[in-house]
Parts: C-alpha cells; structure tokens; sequence
C-alpha cells in the first residue's frame, strides 16, 4: 500500500506534465502559419526550439542535481506556462522566445522528473530496485492513452477557437503538475560534480566503440523524427486531413509498435535487439 501510494503521488505530479506536453504537439505549425510566417521562418522557430533542447540537454542533469529535482520540475512548469502564452503573440521574437523556453522546459521534463522518482524510491522509501520498472510501465501505458486523447481534444478545441487553443488548455494541466510537486513531493539532490568533470565523463565514455555507435545510431534517429515532426503537417493539411486525428493515429501506431517490441523482446518469441 505505501508503494502504491507514492506511486499515486508520481503519477498525478508527471501525467498533467505529459498531458500538457501532448496537447502542444498537433497544431504548432498551424499556429506560425496562422500569423503569416514563411515556411523559412517556421522552420527557423522549429530549429530554434531543438537547439535550445540540445544545448540544455548537455547539462541539464548537472542543473537539476543542483538546483533539485523538485524544484527542476516546477521550474518546467513554469517555463512551458510561458512558453504556451507567448504563443498568442504574433511577434517573431515572442514565438521565438516561446521556443526557446519550450525547448529547455522539454529537457526538463525528461530529466527532472523521472531522476526525482529513482532517487525518492531508492534512498527515500526504500523501495526494492525491482519495483521501479513497474511504474514506469504504467508511466508509459498512461503516456501513450494521453497523447492518442491529446490529439483529439486538440482537434476540437482548435474547431472552437482556432490553433493557439490547445496552447492555453496545456496551462492549467502545467500549473497543476507545478503546483502538486511543490505541495506533495519533497526535495532531493544529485551528486555535487562540477559541470566540465560530468561532461568530461561524459565524453570519455565515447571512447568505447559499441557507445559512439549508439550515440550516431541514436542520433540519426532522433534527426529523422524531427524532420518529420516538421514535415508532416505542411505535407496532410492540404489534404484537408484532421491534424489532431492524424496527429492521435501517429501516437497509437506508436503505441502499437512500443507494446509489438516489448512483446517480441520479453514474449514468447525472445527476440533479441540489434
């Protein structure tokens, strides 16, 4: 029962997050065409948004370790809070501003949280090691529910209040998720390591080939994604395709496929993985 209750407490803290998250995915391009911008442009506010999640994401374990990782949450938080207003304006540099937070509040929620709940499990709880696939199992069963719903509520209140709506409903989802982990969750440190001596551990562990392999494999994977994050809404609106639906279909196919290789790998079949 109690680890089912800080499991609870997890959960209503990192889902509203995911929520918000989803709920800013089908109709960002649509909101840059909507204020007049050039193709050009929009993919200059695209790549500003992925920089800026690139050059976070090279320390943010470091600043999350010594900020806290609560704190680091509520901080994502607020961060996207803004990040979804700024994008009411018609400004460049608002939008672009908007990115730029989106992207670091992005690095934010795939670090903070998740290193919050190992370390409260293991030091706080003393929960068994073995437990902690189990909510993120269900982390992920929820995650892909939320972005398949994400996708078709933000079709309908994009047909009642055009495509910067869905930017407005994700900051209720953010400050109930800001708002919970500052009430309901205490706070925990990483180890105090200077910047350049993790990055420096960091790029050791390149030396060793089957890791750079990864890393460039990783890499031209994660480059393809994006592209298509980019593409495919200038590609399916012409075709008068439902953006939100389409952009539900992407995540239940997704779905589908992460459930097909879990099943593969720990099923019956033993499939090993390249």
């Amino acid at each position: 029962p109690a680890f089912q209750e800080f499991q609870r407490r997890f959960h209503l803290g990192f889902l509203p997050a995911l929520a918000a998250d989803w709920l800013q995915g089908p109709h960002l391009f649509q909101v840059f065409r909507s204020r007049g911008f050039l193709q050009t442009q929009i993919a200059a506010l695209y790549s500003l948004g992925f920089a800026s999640n690139l050059a976070f994401g090279l320390f943010s374990h470091f600043f999350v370790d010594r900020l806290g990782r609560r704190r680091s949450c509520v901080l994502f938080s607020v961060l996207c809070s803004l990040s979804c207003l700024l994008q009411l304006s018609w400004d460049f540099p608002a939008l672009a501003a908007g990115r730029l937070l989106g992207g670091i509040g992005t690095s934010l929620l795939f670090t903070a949280f998740e290193s919050w709940y190992v370390h409260e499990h293991l030091e706080h709880h003393d929960f068994p090691r073995e437990w902690i696939p189990d909510t993120f199992s269900s982390v992920a069963l929820w995650n892909g529910v939320l972005a398949v719903a994400a996708g078709a509520v933000a079709e309908l209140l994009v047909l009642g209040g055009g495509p910067v709506t869905p930017f407005v409903a994700a900051v209720p989802f953010l400050a109930f998720s800001g708002i919970f982990a500052m009430k309901n969750w205490d706070e925990n440190y990483g180890k105090r390591r200077s910047c350049p001596k993790a990055c420096g551990e960091g790029l050791r562990g390149l030396r060793d080939p089957p890791q750079a392999l990864l890393g460039v494999v990783q890499a031209l994977v994660e480059s393809v994604i994006l592209i298509f994050i980019f593409l495919w809404t200038p590609v399916l609106e012409p075709l008068g395709v439902p953006l939100g639906i389409a952009f539900s279909g992407f995540m239940a196919a997704s779905a589908v496929g992460s459930s097909l290789f879990r099943r593969g790998v720990m099923g019956g079949l033993r499939l090993q993985p390249l």
